[in-house]
């Protein structure tokens, strides 16, 4: 009888687990520091999540490791529903060529939720950088290999490779300063601490339209509206044309199908609003929320894509 009255009760908390997950809040982790592109949509999202689930949401900043810090928390975490990662993939996509022990497997431990934005890259300068155009800084760092300090967020990181390809197009070098953040490499080009940049446009089109730096060059198929005068890679004929910030959220692995599809739902209403849709605009950003499974393809094509290109420099955080 005790067995029997057990399993009749099974279904029952099944069905309360996910409804008792919504009674506490939704994490989300951000695995980089303040202020970056990840950090930024995280919280522009945050009070019409909390509106449209109903829910507390709060942004857990978990910065280290080149983003896997964050991410392995919450791979780790219990999968019910109530923490989620909102990361540039780039980490997902390029850390399982870069670091032959990674904590966790993106392929396996955490389940898609959702891509959400795509922003491409913006190539600056500080201001005191004599180069107007691609072509320019081009020669400048053809005549004066090193004079340039070229600010990044990691080695391996997708901005990273994007400026190591592009300096292997022109034939020079810059010197290469690693910062603890994306904002972090950022400020140090507006304070000319380092002059070259190359960061997703979210985080970057401020500085640039306040004039503390010069764009350059941008990547994507086309010019960004706040920028008509700004050329594309592709337009210059430089490689890594289609390399940008994709921003996207992930589950740990099993969590529950329903509460994959609520997340979802919940971020595809938020991000289809007007007003969302006109400050993604501003922001450089299009919106992308196809859906779990088209998600996990492009992160999978992503993940062969740029593990290519790492093999074939030899470069590895190990």
């Amino acid at each position: 009888m005790t067995t029997r009255r057990s399993l009749l009760a099974a279904p029952a908390l099944l069905l309360a687990g996910p409804a008792a997950a919504q009674d506490r809040p939704l994490r989300i982790v951000v695995p980089f520091p303040p202020g970056g592109s990840s950090d930024i949509l995280a919280r522009i999202l945050q009070p019409e999540l909390q509106r449209v689930l109903n829910q507390v949401v709060v942004i857990d900043n978990r910065g280290g490791a080149a983003g896997n810090l964050g991410a392995d928390n919450v791979a780790k975490s219990p999968p019910d529903g109530t923490s989620i990662l909102l990361t540039d993939t780039g980490i997902l996509t390029a850390g399982p060529s870069l670091f032959a022990r990674l904590p966790y497997d993106p392929a396996t431990d955490l389940a898609p939720i959702t891509m959400l934005t795509f922003a491409p890259y913006i190539m600056a300068v500080h201001p005191s950088v004599p180069a107007q155009t691609g072509a320019e800084l081009a020669a400048l760092v053809q005549a004066d290999p090193g004079r340039l300090n070229f600010a990044h967020s990691g080695v391996g990181a997708l901005n990273h490779l994007t400026m190591l390809v592009v300096m292997q197009h022109w034939g020079g070098t810059v010197t290469e300063v690693f910062y603890r953040g994306g904002m972090i490499g950022i400020q140090a080009a507006v304070t000319n601490e380092s002059q070259l940049i190359v960061n997703g446009a979210t985080a970057v089109l401020p500085f640039v339209k306040d004039g503390r730096l010069r764009a350059i060059a941008v990547t994507g198929p086309n010019r960004l509206p706040d920028l008509p005068g700004v050329p594309t890679f592709r337009e210059l004929g430089w490689p890594a044309w289609d390399a940008g910030i994709g921003q996207g959220t992930l589950a740990p692995t099993r969590t529950p199908d329903a509460a994959i599809q609520r997340l979802y739902n919940a971020f595809r209403q938020v991000l289809a609003e007007p007003p969302m849709v006109a400050r993604m605009t501003s922001l450089g950003a299009s919106i992308r929320t196809e859906g779990p499974e088209a998600f996990r393809r492009q992160l999978a094509a992503e993940t062969d894509v740029w593990g290519a290109i790492v093999r074939a420099r030899g470069i590895s955080l190990d």
